[in-house]
């Protein structure tokens, strides 16, 4: 079992509230990711859970057992941190194994414990090995195996991928996923990286000035997104968000553009959101007309930053097409009327 619980959750550091009243609920076996900026709360709040830091105001239940003021050690989570904090003179078995040794677990059973966490994070191979020895994977492997063996209710992961490559942080979302599925157990996972977010989470919890702004399934969040904080945390490309064109200085052409996508909607927006791949490009007399500031062709697909006279930020358009635009090129932007988002003056979704 392993069934959070936050209700009204506030952290303090003197007269600066940094976590403004959490309301949150951790489903058993579920697999959840808090996700935001830095300096948001995530980290501070999987703390919290942890014991690493006192809660200043509010509740914790753990498996419906009061743990606001319990010692870290008897909540029955395990933690694992961005850095791998592994002992240089210990062997991965012993590093693994320190925890239940300093619990009074025999030599035996502990050896038994290792060999078990070592066999399902594919590293029993190695532990005979030091720290030293090893690749940055395989370090965090050994920092995930003394988590499981200590066979806790609730993983919290902090980070724990920043410290790798690229291609080492791909093998490593899958292997946690695999690890998640294998063991069932509840895991909160703290990350800046909406791509680990979207990837990993069976829900996201996008984290903004020490409050949630949204709770909710990865594809739900990214295709109705509560408001503009959301909609622009996540999507790489970000969100194109463009405000109702000035009367006196946009371009006629602008003017019946924003007319056309704005006025189905229910309540006049003050922005639109339109995601970078719902718009297609065309022959300029079917379109916005713009201009091709920058083209980034990436393999499968291309970005392209378009300039559009009379609107200040450039638009992002993301597409797979075969053919390709250069800079200074001229075309047109034609939209999906599906996929459009409105904003109210507040940031709200309309």
């Amino acid at each position: 079992m392993g069934h959070v619980v936050l209700k009204n959750l506030h952290k303090s550091y003197g007269q600066q509230e940094v976590i403004r009243g959490i309301d949150l609920e951790v489903k058993d076996g579920e697999f959840l990711v808090f996700v935001g900026p830095s300096g948001c709360g995530k980290s501070t709040t999987l703390r919290m859970i942890a014991g690493l830091e006192d809660i200043t105001s509010g509740e914790l239940t753990i498996d419906g057992v009061q743990a606001t003021h319990t010692h870290p050690a008897d909540r029955g989570v395990a933690m694992v941190f961005q850095s791998y904090a592994l002992y240089p003179h210990m062997t991965v078995e012993e590093n693994m194994g320190f925890s239940l040794k300093m619990s009074g677990i025999k030599a035996q059973e502990r050896h038994l414990q290792v060999r078990q966490a070592a066999e399902v994070l594919r590293i029993d191979h190695m532990l005979q090995k030091y720290p030293k020895e090893l690749s940055g994977g395989e370090r965090q492997r050994v920092a995930i195996g003394r988590a499981i063996v200590r066979k806790p209710k609730v993983f919290l992961f902090d980070e724990p991928l920043s410290n790798l490559d690229a291609a080492l942080r791909v093998n490593m979302r899958i292997e946690l996923s695999r690890l998640h599925k294998e063991l069932g157990t509840t895991m909160i996972y703290v990350t800046h990286d909406q791509v680990e977010a979207m990837t990993m989470g069976d829900r996201i919890a996008v984290f903004n000035k020490g409050k949630i702004e949204q709770l909710g399934a990865p594809l739900s969040l990214y295709e109705a997104p509560s408001n503009e904080f959301v909609a622009g945390f996540l999507g790489s490309p970000r969100i194109n968000l463009i405000e109702q064109p000035n009367p006196s200085s946009a371009t006629e052409a602008l003017k019946l553009w924003w007319q056309a996508l704005a006025s189905p909607m229910a309540q006049r927006p003050h922005r639109l959101g339109i995601r970078p791949e719902h718009i297609e490009l065309v022959d300029t007399s079917l379109g916005l007309p713009a201009t091709v500031v920058l083209a980034e062709h990436l393999g499968d697909a291309s970005i392209y930053h378009c300039q559009v006279e009379g609107m200040s930020p450039l638009v992002n358009v993301k597409v797979s097409s075969d053919r390709k635009y250069h800079h200074q090129d001229t075309l047109g932007l034609k939209v999906n009327p599906n996929h459009i988002l409105g904003f109210d003056n507040k940031g709200q979704r309309i």
